[in-house]
């Protein structure tokens, strides 16, 4: 059995596209996934799988969601192999940087070469953006609500395609899919 981390992006954010956290868990029974485990209610699980395909598992489960719940978010998937080498690769994660600083989006593929075009990231300063793989690592000391980078990223089509967790999270769901080992 493969450890998949699964992220919805766009679920129980201000209301809308609300899908509670036990359904989830639910629907991913149904749909074949094992040990299937929640994180908050944003959209974060662990879960086993005897399959390894992560774009096929994506999109049974957004089907499943759509099927039962009528709504149909975006997930991305990650072994749990593949979520350690996105920890060991984040740009931002040593020394004495606060945690709270640290976000990843992450993509289902690995993002277009152009997320960062046209960004003169010098002009955000102290923030900070780097792609490494198939994730957006950002460092933003005054948090995410506050930020102008993450802000005027946010409204670029590419990175509309992925889905951002703060680190906190990262490390929480690394602890979780590590228990299904």
């Amino acid at each position: 059995m493969t450890v998949f981390i699964g992220l919805l992006r766009g679920i129980n954010v201000g209301g809308h596209a609300t899908l509670p956290m036990a359904d989830l868990r639910r629907i991913a029974g149904q749909a074949g996934l094992s040990d299937v485990k929640t994180y908050i209610q944003s959209g974060n699980l662990v879960f086993t799988s005897s399959r390894r395909d992560e774009q096929g598992l994506a999109d049974d489960l957004t089907a499943a969601i759509k099927a039962d719940a009528g709504i149909e978010p975006a997930v991305v998937l990650r072994t749990l192999a593949h979520w350690q080498q996105a920890i060991s690769s984040n740009p931002y994660a040593v020394g004495a940087v606060d945690p709270k600083s640290l976000h990843v989006c992450f993509f289902a593929d690995t993002p277009p070469n152009d997320v960062l075009d046209g960004i003169e990231l010098s002009a955000y300063e102290p923030e900070a953006a780097q792609v490494v793989g198939r994730q957006l690592y950002y460092f933003l000391p005054n948090g995410l609500g506050r930020s102008k980078l993450a802000a005027d990223l946010s409204r670029r089509k590419p990175i509309k395609a992925g889905t951002v967790r703060n680190w906190r999270t990262v490390q929480k769901l690394a602890e979780l899919a590590h228990e299904l080992r």
